[in-house]
């Protein structure tokens, strides 16, 4: 009897010692397994992988010539949208605008209703905005504007064109036509604003100005001068001729194009 209880005694123990054997083996097969599909995922080639890296090797080799405006978006996009996909997002805001110089000029709630355009989106494209803005004022400052007629236009439609409500600026100017400042004077409604040509010259008298160009934008898109226009420009060009200031030109800025009074024979 003792010698049957050694027995079975025995034969528990290596069943133990067996059955620990196999799930320790088992659970070391799993886990290999489980190590090569994590590996074998990770080394899934995803469509959109060196994207980024292709796509601004193309603007450097090229120097951007080629490249869509949704390209230039997307390059755009990269710091804002760290590791999404920016292309769907770019053709998105594309298509809602019409060009990346509708874009950066686009009011800043209305990047906002873009399906996938967030706050940061939105005030990130903006603060491009403002430094093209900057650079291209910081370039008129370096020489006689009527010299660079080309990026004065430029720079009022970069500024202006895309405003939902209508702006009076004025580019103070000195002796030599150098621009000293740009500011804007007054915003008024969709189709109107509120001009005082007192105030206008009041302030060319504090910064010393010569000489000022008029410009304002039409919401509408088109920079036909309205008779009210006109008038308003006669009014104010007789109160600063009279402090010996001149009015060189009045520019009507809109999307589709601009207008000047000195081209149209108006001033």
């Amino acid at each position: 009897m003792k010698k049957n209880r050694n027995k079975n005694a025995f034969a528990e123990s290596g069943s133990f010692s067996l059955s620990a054997d196999f799930n320790a083996k088992e659970s070391e097969l799993n886990y290999q397994i489980n190590k090569k599909l994590s590996s074998k995922k990770s080394t899934i080639i995803s469509p959109h992988k060196g994207h980024r890296d292709r796509l601004r090797n193309r603007y450097f080799e090229t120097h951007g010539i080629g490249l869509a405006d949704y390209e230039y978006l997307e390059l755009l996009l990269f710091r804002s949208i760290p590791r999404a996909d920016t292309k769907p997002l770019a053709k998105a805001l594309i298509k809602r605008f019409g060009s990346l110089a509708d874009v950066l000029g686009a009011d800043y709630f209305l990047l906002l209703e873009v399906e996938g355009c967030g706050e940061a989106v939105a005030k990130d494209l903006k603060i491009i905005a403002g430094i093209a803005e900057r650079v291209n004022r910081s370039e008129l400052r370096k020489r006689d504007v009527f010299s660079s007629w080309d990026k004065v236009i430029a720079y009022c439609k970069a500024a202006m064109a895309h405003e939902t409500r209508e702006q009076f600026r004025i580019l103070f100017l000195d002796k030599k036509n150098g621009l000293i400042a740009d500011e804007i004077q007054q915003t008024g409604t969709v189709d109107h604003t509120p001009v005082y040509p007192r105030e206008v010259v009041r302030r060319a008298i504090q910064l010393s100005a010569s000489a000022i160009i008029l410009v304002h934008n039409h919401p509408s898109g088109d920079p036909t001068p309205s008779q009210e226009d006109i008038s308003m420009t006669h009014r104010l060009k007789d109160v600063a001729n009279a402090l010996g200031i001149a009015i060189h030109d009045h520019i009507i800025i809109a999307r589709n194009g601009y207008s000047s009074f000195r081209s149209l024979k108006l001033i």
